[in-house]
């Protein structure tokens, strides 16, 4: 019976020990600037927040170029590209097909 109480204790400190997250951001957003002026999040110094626009969350892509033995074109769009995406936590990709393009 020792023995059963003696496991039971062990999983209940092991499992209150052990936690898996993903961290809240700093802020609800942070955009990306290439100046070097400012706070320094997740790899990116952020925009002023009183000086940020709806342009600065927002890429025009045009389509690509499928002329290619899969006939499809992968175009991804990170925080280089879209400053708006610094802190999300998300990177978007643009998939173009041909017609019976793979």
């Amino acid at each position: 019976m020792k023995v059963v109480y003696f496991v039971v204790a062990i999983l209940a400190v092991t499992s209150s020990v052990v936690s898996a997250y993903d961290p809240s951001p700093l802020q609800d957003f942070c955009v990306a600037v290439k100046e070097i002026d400012g706070v320094f999040v997740n790899g990116k110094f952020c925009k002023d927040p009183k000086l940020v626009k709806a342009e600065d969350f927002f890429k025009h892509v045009d389509p690509a170029n499928t002329n290619n033995p899969l006939g499809s074109q992968v175009t991804p769009v990170f925080v280089d590209q879209l400053p708006g995406l610094n802190t999300l936590g998300i990177a978007l990709a643009r998939i173009d097909f041909a017609p019976k393009g793979l």
